[in-house]
């Protein structure tokens, strides 16, 4: 159903999770709830936890962006994997986690839908990059050195995953990839989770370049970055995090001109300031996009770090009445990558 509605216009993503919750300064006892009021450690900044904690708060944030005109929400699920949960001695409460946030994401979205049958509105249940890296050592001093393995991440997006799906998102979003080895083993679990479920959802892609080097985190260009995902045949292909719409537009024209599939995008609001804070207004932001869209760029679009429920507002306005990228088919080659694509 996603795909149809994509045919004729440029579907709208949420905006970024983590600095709506920033706004309701909260502190430890608000993390713990009553569900974990005698948990043995700290556990403020676990956003993901608050889907059980503070299940209002988290639906009000889905309400929020899907008032704002956003079409596909995704849930708050980031670091709700065994790896990352591990930070606060939790690994064992992913299952719970991932499902909560699925269902409130689901609530929200059918809510909001009932008022807008002609415009149904999606979940993505979203699979974050972990804490760990497959690619990079993590000690300077020892190159070879790695502090997870391509198995552990498969078992741990696996379990993630499932959650997911047992809370009735819509797709699955691998999404901030900063190391691609670590995105092939999401892409490997989720085909596996697909197999024993025994039907499959739409999969979005969406990495993250790091800098203005114009590459990731484990050093690929995009295209070299599209060429290593392509067999996942996902159902849209896209870049968000790291940079403001000013500096991510050279690589999602990169990838519009390469892409066999949807394109995706969703900059951050400017780059931070001195204080950690986004400055871009969404006027200003949506300029930025209308022009993308206008290019020909977009398929599906939204915000990330900094980016608010008025920035989508402004966002979904400025495109009501600009036409989706057009898909094309590419040229048959054979297109392989290390760092660099190679394509011949």
């Amino acid at each position: 159903m996603i795909s149809e509605q994509a045919k004729s216009r440029i579907l709208i993503l949420d905006g970024a999770m983590g600095t709506e919750i920033q706004e309701y300064k909260l502190e430890e006892a608000d993390y713990r709830g009553e569900q974990y009021a005698n948990w043995h450690c700290d556990v403020k900044g676990n956003n993901d936890l608050l889907a059980i904690t503070q299940a209002k708060l988290i639906k009000d944030i889905h309400l929020a962006y899907l008032h704002a005109g956003a079409d596909i929400i995704e849930t708050n699920t980031f670091n709700a994997n065994a790896i990352s949960m591990s930070d606060y001695d939790m690994q064992d409460e992913v299952v719970k986690i991932n499902l909560a946030a699925a269902k409130l994401a689901r609530e929200a979205c059918d809510e909001v839908s009932l008022l807008t049958p002609d415009k149904p509105r999606f979940v993505a249940g979203v699979l974050g990059p972990t804490s760990r890296t497959a690619s990079i050592s993590p000690d300077v001093n020892d190159p070879a050195k790695r502090n997870v393995t391509f198995k552990d991440l498969v078992l741990n997006y696996k379990e993630a995953c499932h959650a997911l799906i047992q809370g009735q998102v819509d797709l699955i979003m691998l999404e901030t990839i900063f190391d691609t080895l670590n995105a092939k083993a999401a892409a490997y679990a989720v085909d596996e989770v697909f197999e024993e479920v025994g039907y499959s959802l739409p999969v979005m892609i969406s990495g993250t370049i790091t800098d203005a080097s114009g590459r990731t985190l484990s050093g690929q260009t995009t295209e070299a970055f599209y060429n290593s995902l392509r067999h996942v045949k996902p159902i849209s292909f896209g870049l968000n995090c790291a940079l403001g719409p000013d500096l991510l537009r050279q690589y999602v024209a990169e990838l519009a001109r390469i892409s066999e599939c949807l394109v995706s995008a969703h900059p951050n609001a400017g780059l931070p300031n001195e204080f950690g804070e986004y400055d871009l207004e969404p006027d200003e932001m949506a300029a930025h996009i209308e022009e993308w869209a206008k290019s020909g760029l977009l398929n599906i679009v939204g915000g990330c770090c900094g980016s608010r429920p008025a920035h989508i507002k402004a966002i979904a306005e400025a495109l009501s009445n600009t036409a989706p990228r057009e898909l094309h088919n590419i040229d048959i080659k054979m297109r392989l990558s290390g760092l660099e694509p190679f394509t011949h």
